[in-house]
């Protein structure tokens, strides 16, 4: 950041650790007081592209190259009209396109390519496609209201949360200090043995805490943290989600091995026959997972068979 530096006064970063650079829709960057010199009745040419500006355009500079802050820029001024969504397509491979076609429109603005038929080309997808852009923004400006309107109740609740535990630790603090100054009077003025009294006192305390261990719990809460109701409806203004068809019931069926070769050895000869003799055991994360050197002996058995093309009558007829 050190390094930055106004491209028209050479002030740097270093020299002047206040320095504030700002950038306009060019992409190019100015110091706050060579804006305020050049920019002095409202408007100007950049020094170096010589594109016409406007003082109220100036932003402050956020990211260090300066390409990127206009490409932001850019970007956000081209999806404030770009703003189908995926469900405003028929097929993916559709949406893919626009998305890569608003790609193509930032690349060429960023870059100066084409800019006078990109920007016409802006403005016939505005034309034609007004009734759109607007339905979508009204969707946008509705999820953005409703998601500040959470967040504002969401605040509140938790500045009541934070007051409520000052409320309590500060009563607390308060009982503590009026049973010091009574034990502290009470060994002043009372007769008793001192020890007899901080006995009682300790008594009591102790019972003070059991009680407040023995309170109900508080009453759960009814909303999430977002003040979101349990069990709250949607929007009546959302389209609901259509709801599948229930089809029926799944029955499973055991899978029916064909074969051309022999017909390999049923799961319980496995073991009895020795096919496991030079199988290694399952391990006990294999076993965990529901294997077993059966089971892995048995799917070999049955991958080797199944390659063999096996015609008894034929072995029989030649003398085999």
């Amino acid at each position: 950041m050190e390094d930055q530096a106004c491209p028209r006064c050479k002030t740097t970063k270093y020299r002047n650790p206040s320095l504030k650079l700002m950038v306009n829709v060019c992409g190019h960057t100015l110091c706050e007081s060579c804006v305020d010199l050049l920019f002095l009745k409202g408007s100007g040419a950049c020094p170096e592209c010589m594109v016409p500006l406007r003082r109220n355009n100036f932003r402050v500079q956020l990211f260090e190259d300066p390409q990127v802050e206009k490409e932001v820029d850019i970007r956000r001024r081209i999806l404030r009209d770009y703003n189908k969504r995926e469900e405003d397509f028929g097929t993916l491979e559709e949406y893919n396109d626009y998305l890569e076609e608003i790609e193509d429109i930032v690349y060429n603005l960023c870059n100066n390519i084409e800019i006078i038929e990109t920007n016409k080309r802006i403005e016939a997808y505005k034309r034609d496609n007004r009734d759109v852009i607007q339905r979508n923004k009204t969707r946008v400006g509705r999820d953005e209201s409703a998601l500040e309107e959470m967040l504002e109740l969401e605040r509140v609740q938790e500045e009541s949360r934070k007051k409520e535990l000052d409320e309590l630790e500060t009563e607390h603090k308060k009982k503590k200090a009026r049973d010091k100054q009574a034990l502290i009077e009470e060994l002043m003025y009372s007769g008793k043995d001192a020890a007899q009294i901080v006995t009682e006192f300790a008594e009591k305390a102790e019972k003070q805490r059991e009680e407040e261990k023995q309170l109900p719990p508080p009453k759960s809460s009814n909303e999430f943290s977002t003040g979101i109701k349990f069990g709250q409806t949607a929007d009546p203004t959302l389209i609901p989600v259509p709801k599948s068809e229930e089809g029926p019931l799944f029955v499973y069926e055991p899978m029916i091995a064909i074969t051309d070769g022999p017909t390999p050895p049923p799961t319980d000869e496995i073991e009895s026959l020795g096919y496991i003799t030079h199988i290694r055991p399952e391990t006990q994360q294999e076993n965990a997972g529901g294997f077993t050197s059966t089971m892995a002996c048995e799917r070999a058995l049955q991958e080797a068979l199944q390659g063999l093309f096996y015609t008894p009558t034929a072995g029989v007829a030649a003398g085999i």
